[in-house]
């Protein structure tokens, strides 16, 4: 995004010379007067909000940036054309800043959605080509395994069909979040809209330092945004304690708080480390997720290869953690913002003692996979593996090969291949061309 404080006429005025179009060409293509577009563009008069959404659609610009900065440029000519308008606005500040509108109702207010987090490996992007394969090669609805749910974005799309899905994953913050979004205890969402208006009136020059930014403030989170992460979490925690909140309400909140600070964080996705530079100020944004309401799910969390001897069901999806990357060491610090036992810290990324470390992103892997998909009690297996086994990066090298799934779901049943070109991800240090998603559809013997 460009300068925030620049004002909209000279932001429409640069993002036009960097596409490089001229202003009688942006005038025929949005019907907007080559004149007004002068005016605006010298900041000679303002832009109607429906000139701004025809402009930002042309130049395929964030309409809410464009029109963040008209509000701006109107407050300020506002208030200089008052004599009290600079005392006008400072009271019109401290209504929203400790006024009970600071976020409307449940239904009306902007929420975090499912998707909104960023997790590595995540499906949100093939999920649509995942679940079309899925239902096309099957005619089953009724339970759909999901035993590495990961976000839980493939098991939420699986909830349009199934009449039931049960999910299942090893990390504390990933459990939790199911309970948040897929929970079946009624909880009250005005209370949770007011809890998060007084968390956006935190004034973190006023809050002590605390566990979380002692040990991530100025690495993983800038000082005082750190500040208010470790704040919220305690106010969350004593609130369970006085029986302030149900345990959907608890994880709703927990939830909402990592969607909140994950975009925050100095880091490129994960928590594996920290990004060496500055950390620009922003201000924390609490915002609630939009739950579900899909209520006849299972939830789980268990060792993928155990809870598979324990359950039945119609189809299992299978997205194990191929590689070394350990996703209890990724997102060390969710799983301790969760658990909050304030553990002692190691190393240069900051990780407590390691725990939930998963077979799958060792050599027995191979075993782990052939154990599971032996054991799931299910008509249907779909697998969902890349081709980063070819990776130069020893960390991004798959534990089993292409050759060595197929060979273990063949001897299990019939089974079909599909493929789809992916963008992988990568912190700079992989290339390879040519990287795919391949799903593994087999129809388990009936033995």
């Amino acid at each position: 995004m460009l300068d925030t404080i620049v004002s909209i006429g000279d932001t429409l005025k640069k993002i036009r010379e960097t596409k490089g179009f001229h202003l009688q060409e942006v005038a025929d293509k949005t019907s907007i007067n080559y004149t007004s577009l002068s005016r605006i563009e010298t900041g000679k008069r303002l832009p109607t909000k429906h000139q701004v959404q025809r402009l930002a659609e042309f130049y395929s610009y964030s309409e809410n940036d464009l029109i963040r900065r008209l509000i701006s440029d109107k407050i300020i000519n506002e208030v200089q054309s008052e004599n009290l308008g600079l005392e006008g606005f400072q009271l019109a500040e401290q209504k929203l800043k400790y006024g009970l509108n600071l976020l409307n109702d449940y239904k009306n207010q902007d929420k975090f959605q499912l998707q909104s987090r960023r997790y590595i490996g995540n499906k949100a992007k093939l999920t649509d080509w995942i679940m079309d394969i899925i239902e096309s090669e099957t005619q089953e609805n009724g339970t759909f395994i999901d035993i590495f749910s990961g976000t839980s974005i493939v098991a939420k799309s699986a909830m349009r069909k199934y009449k039931t899905v049960i999910l299942n994953d090893i990390l504390y913050s990933n459990n939790l979040t199911y309970h948040a979004f897929y929970g079946t205890l009624k909880w009250n969402s005005g209370k949770l809209v007011e809890i998060a208006n007084e968390y956006n009136t935190l004034n973190p020059k006023s809050i002590r330092e605390n566990y979380f930014s002692r040990n991530f403030g100025g690495k993983f989170y800038e000082k005082e945004i750190s500040k208010q992460i470790g704040f919220i979490r305690q106010d969350i925690e004593n609130r369970k304690k006085n029986n302030e909140l149900n345990s959907r309400e608890y994880a709703i909140l927990l939830t909402s708080l990592i969607y909140t600070i994950d975009r925050l964080a100095n880091t490129v996705g994960h928590f594996d480390a920290y990004i060496k530079k500055a950390i620009a100020k922003k201000p924390l944004n609490f915002r609630l997720i939009d739950t579900a309401d899909f209520k006849r799910t299972k939830i789980y969390q268990e060792d993928a290869n155990k809870l598979a001897r324990n359950i039945k069901g119609d189809i299992a999806y299978i997205d194990p953690p191929y590689n070394s990357r350990q996703y209890s060491r990724f997102y060390h610090i969710y799983e301790n913002l969760v658990k909050w036992k304030k553990p002692k810290l190691y190393g240069v990324a900051l990780k407590p003692e390691p725990e939930n470390m998963s077979k799958y992103c060792t050599v027995k892997a191979k075993d782990a996979f052939k154990d599971l998909v032996e054991n799931l009690n299910v008509k249907y297996l779909a697998v969902s593996y890349n081709n980063t086994y070819k990776s130069k990066s020893k960390s991004s090298a798959n534990k089993i090969k292409y050759e060595e799934i197929v060979e273990i779901l063949e001897n299990i049943g019939e089974t079909k291949i599909f493929e789809h070109s992916h963008t992988f991800f990568n912190t700079g240090k992989t290339e390879f061309n040519d990287h795919k998603e391949f799903l593994f559809l087999t129809k388990k013997n009936d033995k």
